[in-house]
């Protein structure tokens, strides 16, 4: 696949975005062909930003070329292969199923976009929750999402266009 200049191209030590390179962060277990559930793996492949989220009380709205809504304290994300909704969001105060909180009390989801890896119609298992968000550090490993600087998300998030992809490489 030939990279096109604006779309977002993720290695393990950086990315490309309109001719610039960022240092970023990927998951635990590399990038590489997703195992499973739970594996650490940033998924290689072509994917498409689906939306995002953000946290009203702390940032203003950006202008995204995808939807972007608030999140709220019973805002979750499904990883429950179990669960009938797994990899997807749902509002719900008390989830039986395993889940992850999209309202946190740290700022790595404090804005997030959705890569629709095993999404719309999700793979029981075959992995969820792949996000771009920020980072707890440079480089500092994910749960197997893709994670900058707060200011480089931003600045990603508001330039992107419709067309863009997000190509992860090993």
């Amino acid at each position: 696949m030939i990279p096109r200049p604006y779309d977002l191209v993720v290695t393990k030590w950086r990315a490309l975005y309109q001719g610039r390179s960022y240092p970023v962060s990927v998951g635990r277990g590399g990038i590489g062909v997703k195992q499973g559930e739970g594996d650490g793996i940033t998924p290689v492949g072509c994917w498409q930003i689906v939306g995002s989220g953000y946290r009203a009380d702390r940032l203003r709205p950006l202008r995204t070329a995808f939807r972007h809504k608030p999140i709220a304290p019973h805002d979750i994300w499904s990883d429950d292969a179990d669960d009938l909704a797994y990899n997807h969001q749902l509002a719900a105060r008390h989830h039986p199923f395993s889940h992850e909180r999209l309202f946190r009390a740290d700022p790595l989801y404090d804005v997030f976009a959705i890569l629709n890896f095993n999404w719309p119609i999700a793979v029981p298992g075959a992995g969820s929750a792949i996000f771009i968000h920020s980072w707890r550090k440079p480089r500092h490993p994910t749960e197997g999402c893709v994670a900058f600087a707060p200011e480089v998300l931003h600045h990603i998030l508001e330039t992107w266009q419709p067309w863009s992809r997000v190509i992860i490489k090993a």
